[in-house]
């Protein structure tokens, strides 16, 4: 899976990693240049699983254009959506029922649960810890189960609409949310047991892949991947959408900017993302889950710009309409795009064996890069 390419005229060697290898999450070719065991640059080679989603997007109508975004970063497929559907209600000027909003805060922060357990299992397999990843995937088979039985879906949920959500909230929602939660809280610390408290672990992870915050702004980096590096960027804080303004939660930063760091915000996020569904659950207003929109949604000649906090940093959306039934033009600012541009920087001068490490706390979904 690591082919050797060649070497260069300074004696260093050439070789290629992915584009077909388990620990890239997906179809990733780096091009790596070492001197023995050093990196002196990683060149990522993009382009394997683009399938021009912006371009399909200007095809399909306001309503459907929304769901083809589950497939771009598959882990935060409701906040896509959300994103999609804030930008459409944006140029129509709906305001949303309240009820609507607070299904919608649940649902992103339970997504966000969802994608950092699936981080946390994949990071700690990619260093070497194989049991983390079933403890992982046992918490996250509860929220999947969740969705499923509200969404009729577990991955790729197409619930969010512009107007609301397609569906109200199915009876068993909030008493198994709260079963969730309670169950979760537990769970939480053994976590930390497990991973974030090992010394191999932590010697795998503390002084690799440093970002100092200048760098973070200036590769463009959001996220988790930013606030590791102590650079406040929170969509949900600086720019609040929906009832995020009104609950009470904390932008989590650590400016050790190596990747303990990044790791450890993720790992505090879950904790303030059960915080915000507790503030919830059982504040969910009556009334209906979907304002009225006519059958078939014109935008008005114009641009619009939405942005959403996902699981790996900002997503933005951007329409040009000429006022017509499909977008003029549609462009997205995917996260782990710019996140990745940061790899080469993070990674010169560490050893070969750190670049998964590095990688594992970029929480990569490919994807989501290519579009």
């Amino acid at each position: 899976m690591i082919e050797e390419l060649g070497t260069t005229e300074q004696g260093d060697l050439v070789i290629n990693l992915g584009p077909q290898h388990p620990s890239t999450h997906g179809v990733l070719h780096l091009v790596i240049t070492l001197s023995g065991e050093t990196i002196r640059k990683v060149e990522p080679h993009l382009g394997y699983i683009h399938r021009s989603i912006e371009k399909m997007c200007e095809s399909l109508s306001y309503r459907q254009f929304i769901y083809v975004t589950s497939r771009m970063d598959y882990l935060s497929s409701h906040i896509n959506n959300h994103g999609c559907a804030l930008c459409v209600e944006k140029g129509l000027q709906i305001e949303i029922p309240e009820r609507a909003k607070v299904i919608r805060v649940l649902m992103d922060e339970l997504t966000r649960l969802a994608s950092h357990q699936l981080w946390w299992g994949a990071m700690a397999m990619d260093v070497g810890a194989l049991t983390p990843f079933f403890h992982a995937f046992r918490e996250r088979e509860s929220i999947n189960d969740i969705m499923e039985e509200t969404c009729g879906a577990r991955l790729t949920m197409n619930y969010m609409v512009p107007g609301g959500v397609m569906a109200d909230i199915h009876p068993n929602f909030q008493k198994k949310v709260k079963e969730f939660v309670r169950y979760f809280n537990t769970k939480i610390d053994e976590y930390d047991e497990l991973v974030t408290d090992n010394i191999i672990f932590k010697s795998r992870m503390k002084g690799i892949g440093y970002l100092s915050p200048e760098s973070a702004v200036s590769y463009g980096c959001t996220g988790p991947t930013a606030r590791g590096s102590g650079v406040s960027c929170d969509i949900r804080k600086l720019y609040p959408y929906e009832v995020y303004g009104r609950v009470s939660f904390e932008e989590v930063i650590d400016g050790g900017g190596d990747c303990f760091a990044r790791y450890n915000v993720r790992m505090q996020e879950m904790r303030q993302s059960v915080s915000i569904i507790e503030q919830l659950i059982d504040n969910i207003p009556e009334g209906e889950f979907q304002a009225k929109t006519k059958a078939v949604l014109k935008l008005p000649k114009g641009e619009f710009y939405s942005r959403v906090e996902t699981a790996r940093g900002e997503f933005g959306v951007y329409i040009i309409s000429e006022g017509g039934t499909t977008p003029y033009r549609i462009k997205f600012r995917s996260p782990g795009f710019s996140n990745l541009s940061a790899l080469d920087h993070m990674a010169r001068g560490h050893k070969i064996g750190d670049l998964v490490a590095i990688m594992g706390t970029l929480d990569l979904v490919i994807p989501d890069i290519d579009r």
